[in-house]
This record gives C-alpha cells, structure tokens and sequence, in this order.
C-alpha cells in the first residue's frame, strides 16, 4: 500500500508545471548549472527552486557538485531518463493542444 501511494506521489511531483521544466532545462544544456539560473528560467522563486531541487536530489534525479561556495547541479542517469520521457510527454501535450 505504501508503494502504491509514493508512486502516485511522484507522478503528481513532477506533473506540475515548475518541476517538470527544471529537469528539462538541466536536459537541454547537458552540463551542470546553477539553481539560480534555472529558477529563472522556470519562473520560479529561488527559495521555491531549491525545495524543488532537494527533492530531485532525494530522489537521486540530480546530484549537486559543491565547488567552493557554489552548488553547481547536473542530472543522474535516472534523472536524465526521467527527463527524456517528460520531454516526450509535454511534446505531446502540445500536440494534441493543436488539434
């Protein structure tokens, strides 16, 4: 029961809209960035970003590489499948809006 209910859980995480374009952008460059930049590029408030990131990192989605005082961030190769499969998901998304 309980794998039942972390399951649903997940996909309701990452079927919102801030989640699921933080993992994308971290896709698109292939290298490491910071969470500034990608709150915004998600629209997003730093601190909201971070909760967001601890929870992929959680999750073993991201890893963060701590150089001095910055956190840079990149994708695990779970993280990086996830990724490619939401991408798909939201091209289609915006293929049947067009219809």
């Amino acid at each position: 029961m309980v794998d039942i209910a972390r399951k649903k859980k997940l996909s309701l995480f990452f079927l919102r809209k801030k989640p699921s374009t933080i993992l994308i952008a971290l896709k698109k460059d292939e290298k490491s960035r910071y969470a500034s930049v990608l709150a915004k590029e998600a629209d997003c408030t730093y601190s909201h970003t971070v909760r967001i990131l601890q929870e992929l990192e959680r999750r073993k989605l991201i890893e963060f590489d701590k150089k001095g005082r910055i956190k840079m961030i990149k994708l695990t190769k779970l993280g990086e499948d996830v990724a490619d499969c939401l991408e798909r998901l939201v091209r289609l998304f915006e293929k049947a809006d067009e219809l």
